[in-house]
């Protein structure tokens, strides 16, 4: 999109035009991932963090932005790793690539990357990095809906993104 126009351009975001419509793209990473992640004891890891654009706490999958940082150069499967143990304390012995696309097609040009990731083992508290304040959910498979449920009458708002991943997981063994 390179005749489009910068509207403006902050540290990490720039507000782009053309042709009448404009968008925002990140300035600071090559892509996103976002980890599907079941224990093997069932249960499906999920955090919660505040989340400022919408003045409140937000139920999501492991994800996160891919070579922001020192990390250029950084591939998905990379990120992926990366993201899942620094936001929840786990490694995954294995990673399989489900799906890509854009979450938000009128909005950004952003694709999100989508990971299963198995054969998980604790090595860490997890919690996110130095600017990330995240609760680490442990929630069985079968008690997943109930618990959305019971989270967004606490106020939380959730990911519909989760409901894409749940989708993923009710179809692999």
């Amino acid at each position: 999109m390179s005749d489009a126009g910068v509207l403006y351009r902050g540290r990490f975001l720039q507000l782009k035009e053309r042709q009448g419509w404009e968008w925002v793209e990140r300035v600071n990473c090559t892509g996103v991932v976002m980890l599907v992640a079941r224990t093997p004891e069932g249960k499906v890891l999920l955090v919660e963090q505040y989340r400022i654009p919408v003045g409140a706490p937000v139920i999501e999958f492991p994800a996160g932005l891919v070579g922001d940082g020192a990390g250029h150069g950084e591939d998905l499967a990379t990120a992926a790793r990366r993201e899942l143990l620094e936001e929840t304390g786990y490694e995954a012995g294995s990673l399989e690539f489900l799906s890509e696309g854009p979450p938000s097609a009128g909005l950004s040009p952003e694709a999100i990357a989508i990971f299963l990731a198995r054969d998980l083992k604790r090595v860490g508290e997890g919690g996110g990095d130095a600017t990330e304040t995240i609760l680490v959910h442990e929630v069985p498979e079968g008690e997943v809906e109930a618990w959305l449920e019971a989270k967004q009458r606490e106020g939380c708002r959730v990911d519909p993104k989760v409901y894409a991943g749940l989708y993923f997981l009710a179809r692999r063994p």
